[in-house]
């Protein structure tokens, strides 16, 4: 049976690579405009599963999609990390000199900056999506535009690829979680080393500390945590932390000991820690 993953974004967008990636060829994605309508499509049961950025080793967290993650019926059973690539393309026969103007997202064209510095005549226009912007010229047959997309995206739009790797940053990386409805998840995971966790702790002096103590003495690897506040509860907040251990029952002896030292804990997923992509250079 083939699965129906949601998407933010378009075929060949980073998204969709994530989704290659993580489940394989035999998926069909189901195309989300933005972050609220994956979060709606996955509410309605029109997909399988959901696959969400969360962060990026450069612009930092989305954190809209931690609190959309925390009020959803979504669980976390996976993640997937993913290097950033950015690359220039036209149609075939066109140079950089031929451009005129280059469409993208904005986040996008923000990290290739420096590049297109040195082509000023080269106007640069936002766009939806990276993806979108090579389909168009593809599809309208533009000359005289670019696009800034991946390599994918080149490749299914039979696009020239004119310029590679043109971020200004190359240890550019974005991970992104797999989720899933908990009221669908047949079976948990055989193996956990890692898990995604929200709470509350109680507005007492010390009591936060004191959860972050005891993940620490039990040899728990804190690799992120990030607060959000607590709507209609002023200078009340949620802290989303994400747990890396080797040793699982170590892992459930601290979910035991903080649960009483917080007003609200909740597992938003527990699952086995993606591979993270290492450049040496």
């Amino acid at each position: 049976m083939i699965k129906k993953i949601a998407i933010q974004g378009f075929k060949a967008s980073f998204h969709e690579i994530a989704a290659l990636k993580y489940f394989g060829k035999d998926i069909q994605t189901v195309e989300c405009e933005s972050f609220t309508k994956l979060f709606n499509v996955m509410a309605s049961g029109q997909a399988d599963f959901a696959v969400c950025a969360i962060e990026n080793s450069l612009a930092g967290s989305l954190l809209n999609n931690y609190a959309n993650i925390g009020n959803s019926d979504l669980e976390i059973i996976g993640e997937v990390f993913l290097r950033i690539g950015m690359n220039l393309m036209a149609l075939e026969g066109q140079s950089i000199e031929d451009l005129e103007e280059v469409h993208s997202h904005p986040i996008a064209l923000l990290q290739c900056r420096n590049f297109f510095r040195n082509y000023p005549h080269i106007q640069i226009v936002e766009s939806a999506d990276t993806a979108l912007s090579a389909e168009e010229i593809y599809q309208q047959k533009i000359k005289k535009r670019g696009a800034v997309a991946s390599k994918r995206a080149a490749e299914i739009n039979h696009l020239a690829i004119l310029a590679e790797d043109i971020h200004d940053n190359k240890r550019n990386f974005t991970r992104f979680l797999i989720l899933q409805d908990k009221n669908k998840i047949n079976e948990k995971p055989e193996y956990i080393n890692k898990a995604s966790i929200s709470f509350r702790a109680f507005h007492t002096p010390g009591s936060l500390a004191k959860i972050l103590t005891i993940i620490g003495e039990y040899n728990i690897n804190l690799t992120k945590i990030q607060s959000l506040p607590v709507i209609g509860e002023e200078w009340q907040y949620y802290m989303y932390a994400d747990l890396e251990f080797d040793d699982v029952n170590a892992y459930q002896e601290m979910k035991k000991l903080i649960e009483p030292l917080c007003k609200e804990l909740k597992i938003l997923g527990e699952y086995e820690r993606g591979e993270k992509i290492i450049i040496t250079e």
